[in-house]
């Protein structure tokens, strides 16, 4: 086939796996249903003051590091500001019942150290368990940038597909311990008994060697990406959603757009969420047992956020690094759940970067893990068309988040301009995402191959690509898209390609 390619979807997954084959000469097109591209990468604008919808914490992008090389790769790197956190502290941790807080180190062994200082009788432990989560870690070749044979679930140690909880406690036995290792959970939707050990290992060794964050907000990744697409002779359309994808013979024929326009190419790589995939596709697109399995599986849980603007000459102090607030211990793998009386469980909260960053933050985001079952009443509903109802709850909701933030963040109300909130309905609307999960399919381990997707389809020039197709966040969705790009143009041949680049520019 030739090298005319349609992406459906303009998030970091569709972006980055067109950037890539754009590099590989292939003509690239993408077609984003909103206004702004980048999916999590984008962000909105409220009284001139910017916010980030979803990256807000960065693994892989220090020198060497994955990321890093292949933003290196694909001449990018030199048009994102980005930020690292310090070394003596990544994330800090408030339990707060107790008031106890945490300040983890960058690195595998100061992380070690600093927990067996708290803990000084589970060291042994602890030794252990670090030392079997790089060991699970480097059971993933694209991990490193290795390029392999194996594909993800052949040939696995015992504790790869192991439920989280059950691991952490083979090696701990103190109950604050477990909790604490676990609190990188809302970065990948943990679920006890549920989410497997390796998805635990991949997320917090990388965030352990070091996070960042994206000065001035992520947009700038989504739109250099686009730079790359476009500078390579493709185009990228937003704000023209894909109404229609037209199959004949197992084959897409073209695309039609709500404009009216129709597309036609060579292959098609899908980048939104496979249920909404879908709705756009002709039922007999798919064998019924396929379409009802990419119905049954089951979502990770979404979220409820509130976007802060502090007054200027405000103190609230710019922490450069996310901080994460616990109510009490046993609360960890219960952020799934939802009471209205109890509700947040738990959040993280940061405050994002400025170029020329002062003292002073400027802006603050808190998360906080929300089932959409607490919005399941106003399902009907969508964006600019709410009830009065779902509106006093929303007010409500963000009142009580900033009632606990005000427990570790003294006078917070005093020094709030505005602020605003989303919920899982949002997320639904926005990204297009079915019931606004935060991360797209739950990884289950107790029937792993229910929700892993291959990338090729039964449709033979449909390709899946992004979230929910192996692993999720920033950094999962750039390296699915590796293997996107490369059921194209051979596999390994991009990774080392990269890995060849970065030796080139190590060496000058």
């Amino acid at each position: 086939m030739g090298k005319n390619i349609l992406i459906i979807g303009g998030g970091l997954g569709g972006l980055t796996t067109g950037a890539l084959l754009a590099k590989e000469g292939y003509k690239v097109t993408v077609l984003e249903k909103n206004r702004t591209i980048g999916g999590g990468l984008q962000c909105f604008g409220r009284k001139g003051v910017s916010f980030e919808t979803g990256m807000h914490v960065l693994g892989g992008f220090l020198p060497g590091q994955s990321l890093y090389k292949i933003c290196r790769y694909l001449g990018i790197w030199d048009k994102l500001r980005i930020r690292h956190t310090d070394a003596d502290c990544i994330d800090a941790v408030t339990f707060g019942v107790e008031g106890k807080t945490y300040s983890l180190p960058r690195g595998k062994e100061a992380f070690e150290q600093y927990l067996a200082h708290c803990f000084p009788h589970q060291a042994e432990g602890l030794h252990r368990y670090m030392n079997a989560m790089w060991a699970l870690s480097e059971e993933v070749d694209l991990f490193y940038l290795r390029p392999s044979s194996q594909r993800m679930f052949q040939i696995h140690s015992p504790e790869f597909l192991m439920p989280v909880d059950r691991f952490i406690a083979q090696y701990i036995t103190d109950p604050d311990l477990a909790e604490l290792l676990a609190y990188m959970n809302p970065l990948y939707g943990g679920v006890a008994g549920h989410t497997p050990a390796y998805i635990h290992a991949l997320i917090n060794v990388l965030y352990i060697n070091g996070s960042s964050t994206f000065e001035n907000g992520s947009q700038q990744m989504a739109d250099a990406l686009a730079e790359v697409i476009e500078n390579a002779g493709g185009a990228v359309h937003p704000g023209d959603p894909v109404v229609e994808i037209a199959v004949e013979n197992r084959l897409i024929s073209h695309v039609s757009t709500k404009s009216g326009r129709l597309y036609t190419a060579d292959w098609y790589i899908s980048d939104i969420h496979p249920c909404t995939l879908l709705t756009l596709l002709p039922a007999t697109a798919f064998l019924k047992s396929y379409r009802d399995r990419l119905q049954e599986i089951p979502n990770s849980y979404s979220a409820f956020s509130v976007y802060i603007k502090f007054k200027d000459g405000s103190r609230q102090p710019f922490v450069n690094h996310p901080r994460y607030f616990l109510e009490k211990h046993g609360y960890m793998w219960r952020l799934e759940e939802y009471d209205p009386d109890l509700f947040p469980y738990g959040f993280m909260y940061l405050t994002p970067p400025s170029t020329n960053q002062g003292k002073w933050a400027e802006r603050m985001t808190v998360n906080c893990p929300m089932p959409f079952s607490a919005v399941s009443q106003w399902v009907d509903s969508y964006t600019g068309n709410r009830p009065q109802a779902y509106k006093q709850w929303k007010e409500a909701t963000m009142q009580q988040v900033l009632d606990k933030l005000e427990r570790v963040c003294p006078h917070l109300r005093d020094d709030v301009d505005f602020c605003l909130a989303s919920t899982p309905l949002t997320i639904r609307d926005y990204y297009g995402t079915k019931d606004g999960s935060l991360y797209g399919y739950n990884h289950d381990c107790s029937n792993i191959m229910l929700s892993q997707l291959p990338i090729a389809t039964k449709v033979r020039n449909l390709l899946l690509t992004g979230q929910n197709i192996n692993l999720h966040g920033i950094c999962g969705v750039v390296l699915t898209s590796i293997e996107t790009a490369e059921c194209l143009v051979g596999e390994g041949c991009i990774v080392n390609k990269i890995n060849e680049e970065y030796e080139r520019r190590e060496r000058l």
